[in-house]
């Protein structure tokens, strides 16, 4: 399996600045981004063949995450249930059947 983590330092700038040419040549079983500093629907990333989770920080302009993986988890979690740090965005756990990322 190929895993790939990467801090983008803001997704929508990456995007245009080639994010997605190494994302499709990556060709990740999972790709991780750190950093996203985007808030739910400010970005429309078409990734054909990947499931997308994403985690937003409450602040705008500020860290969260996001996780494409091409295998569908059974469950999703989000942040770590500790109030002060999931504010953040910057935990997401998927549960496979063998495995947790």
């Amino acid at each position: 399996m190929k895993f790939i983590s990467w801090n983008v330092n803001g997704i929508r700038a990456c995007v245009k600045k080639g994010f997605l040419d190494f994302f499709n040549e990556a060709d990740a079983d999972i790709f991780c981004i750190q950093e996203s500093k985007m808030q739910e629907g400010q970005l429309d990333l078409e990734l054909p063949g990947y499931h997308q989770y994403w985690n937003y920080a409450v602040k705008k302009g500020y860290s969260g995450t996001g996780i494409f993986t091409k295998e569908e988890p059974m469950n999703v979690f989000y942040g770590l249930g500790i109030e002060e740090h999931d504010q953040e965005g910057r935990v997401i756990t998927l549960e496979f059947e063998d495995y947790y990322f």
